[in-house]
């Protein structure tokens, strides 16, 4: 069942007339053309390019769905969508609660119509669906934080790029989900609010933030979800902080990134997964960490890993187990 208000699915049919005209198309043309070129040059802003609205793709959302628009936040500059995924179980006991996960880049999450690459969701969604269904998993809520085009690369990253003095209001990004989103979502929905039972999870410069805030904060996230992450922001600045940390906490991450992939994400995310387990991770406890064979950094060929990042962060439990503190 899918419970979108229908102001949030807005339909994609014929493009206005002043579209058609052939001025416009020109410049149409022109700046999806820039748009392209910047990606080749930059692929951080590749996942921020403007898809062309006029070859919109039908929606794609799985189970229950809710969408709230234009989430405020005092400590950034732009509103966000956030789309929430609801177990099958939900509204069947008014009295039952369920751990959360929260994901950056919440366009690509459930939705082809949404995803920054066309058409390649990630199917958190179908997977959730399914392996709930199997009893692989616990029923879980997954929460998708949408991002704000090119302010993305400035909200998930620590610290100023030299080369380009962008970024570093990861700080502010996290004060958001810690004390305006994680509260409203706890308000909203019947959640399990501990940090063992709150996951924090994203992919290339959404898992540089994830681990960073999940470090930062392990009393508030205690599963850490890190698919192919741009560790090698400002000269690997994740290995240095993780370096640093004091002592090791008591999350478990997945961590993960295509063999095959750009070596800009592979041999940062190797130092990263050593930097792991100086600290104290160990795989298999709290750690895993796989290489897939994937050779492309985008959304659609990160699917085949979903299965194995909730299976270890929300494995099945035994009956009557599931009444957890909150």
């Amino acid at each position: 069942m899918i419970k979108v208000p229908t102001a949030s699915l807005k339909p994609h049919g014929t493009p206005d007339k002043s579209m058609r005209h052939p001025n416009r198309r020109t410049r149409l043309l022109f700046l999806l053309l820039v748009c392209l070129a910047l990606a080749k040059l930059n692929p951080y802003l590749s996942q921020a390019a403007v898809q062309d609205v006029s070859k919109r793709l039908p929606h794609t959302l799985t189970g229950d769905i809710r969408m709230h628009k234009d989430f405020h936040s005092r400590f950034l500059p732009n509103d966000r969508d956030v789309i929430v995924y609801l177990p099958p179980s939900y509204d069947q006991d008014a009295t039952h609660r369920y751990p959360v996960l929260y994901l950056q880049d919440g366009q690509n999450v459930f939705d082809a119509a949404t995803c920054f690459w066309r058409g390649f969701e990630r199917h958190f969604d179908e997977r959730a669906q399914t392996l709930i269904g199997e009893h692989e998993i616990q029923p879980l809520i997954i929460v998708g934080i949408y991002s704000t085009q090119l302010e993305r690369i400035n909200e998930y990253t620590p610290t100023k790029s030299r080369e380009t003095n962008r970024g570093g209001e990861a700080d502010l990004y996290g004060r958001m989900l810690v004390e305006e989103l994680k509260p409203f979502i706890d308000n909203q929905y019947r959640t399990l609010t501990s940090s063992a039972n709150t996951g924090l999870g994203g992919s290339s410069l959404g898992g540089l933030v994830s681990l960073y805030i999940g470090c930062k904060y392990p009393q508030i996230f205690g599963k850490l979800a890190v698919t192919s992450p741009a560790a090698d922001w400002d000269d690997e600045m994740i290995v240095r902080y993780v370096h640093s940390l004091a002592r090791p906490n008591r999350s478990q991450v997945f961590l993960s990134v295509g063999s095959g992939e750009p070596e800009m994400f592979v041999r940062p995310t190797r130092d990263l997964h050593e930097a792991l387990e100086t600290k104290g991770w160990r795989q298999g406890k709290n750690l895993f960490y796989s290489e897939p064979p994937v050779t492309e950094h985008r959304s659609g060929a990160w699917t085949q890993g979903v299965d194995l990042l909730l299976k270890f962060l929300f494995p099945a439990k035994a009956p009557g187990a599931q009444k957890t503190l909150r």
